[in-house]
């Protein structure tokens, strides 16, 4: 256990990664959303799409989560498992901790009005619908699931090399536009857009939890023999 909370340590060491880059991520989106709601001359509500730059951005700490550290970890005589296991509870980390400023952030919005021009950054309603716990959970959830992504895709660069990773990624493309088809020809939107309408933003944040698992074992399985 001391190995992989090193293995923590060491990720850390790259506070660009993991602590600079996303507060500028974070800070720019949100100050350029409550700019863009001080230009639109309307009373009623405005939410903007910035919340998804930080959560997006957790994709590419996956990626450098394995690509900068790994090689340096096995020339300290780090284990796969251990290297795997400290990773992934950095990401939880950085996970939780983004999702407590997001909550903190819906919670002043909620009590400012929007920053006193009824503009919602962090308060998303769909997402806030059964509390601020509840939210935080489901931010925690699509950040841990960006940061998964991309560390599996790393994983597959690592082990295959960019033309594999390429493959797999279209391959992915044609099973998700194959799907799409699918649901068309069955003439089946309508139960699809029901579906989605009666899980919720932490109903499905409990299929995410499925998704997260399935890529994180994948990832352990290629990394496993992945060369650093």
């Amino acid at each position: 256990m001391s190995r992989t909370i090193n293995v923590v340590r060491m990720q850390f060491v790259n506070k660009q990664t993991y602590v600079w880059v996303p507060l500028i991520v974070l800070v720019g989106a949100f100050v350029l959303s409550l700019m863009v709601f001080a230009l639109i001359p309307y009373d009623g509500v405005k939410v903007g799409g910035g919340t998804q730059a930080p959560l997006w951005y957790f994709l590419w700490v996956g990626v450098q989560s394995l690509t900068m550290t790994f090689p340096f970890s096995q020339a300290m005589s780090v284990t796969r498992r251990e290297f795997y296991l400290g990773t992934m509870l950095t990401a939880v980390i950085t996970s939780a901790m983004l999702a407590i400023i997001f909550v903190i952030g819906g919670l002043i919005e909620e009590a400012t009005g929007g920053w006193g021009m009824n503009g919602y950054f962090f308060y998303l309603e769909w997402i806030w619908a059964s509390g601020p716990a509840a939210a935080g959970f489901v931010y925690f959830i699509i950040a841990m699931m960006f940061f998964t992504v991309g560390f599996w895709a790393a994983t597959i660069f690592k082990r295959f090399g960019s033309l594999w990773l390429t493959i797999v990624l279209v391959g992915l493309g044609f099973v998700f536009v194959g799907l799409l088809w699918l649901v068309g020809r069955l003439d089946a939107w309508g139960r699809v857009f029901t579906w989605f309408g009666e899980q919720g933003a932490l109903g499905l944040s409990l299929w995410g939890i499925i998704l997260v698992a399935v890529l994180a074992a994948a990832s352990f399985l290629t990394l496993r023999r992945a060369t650093p």
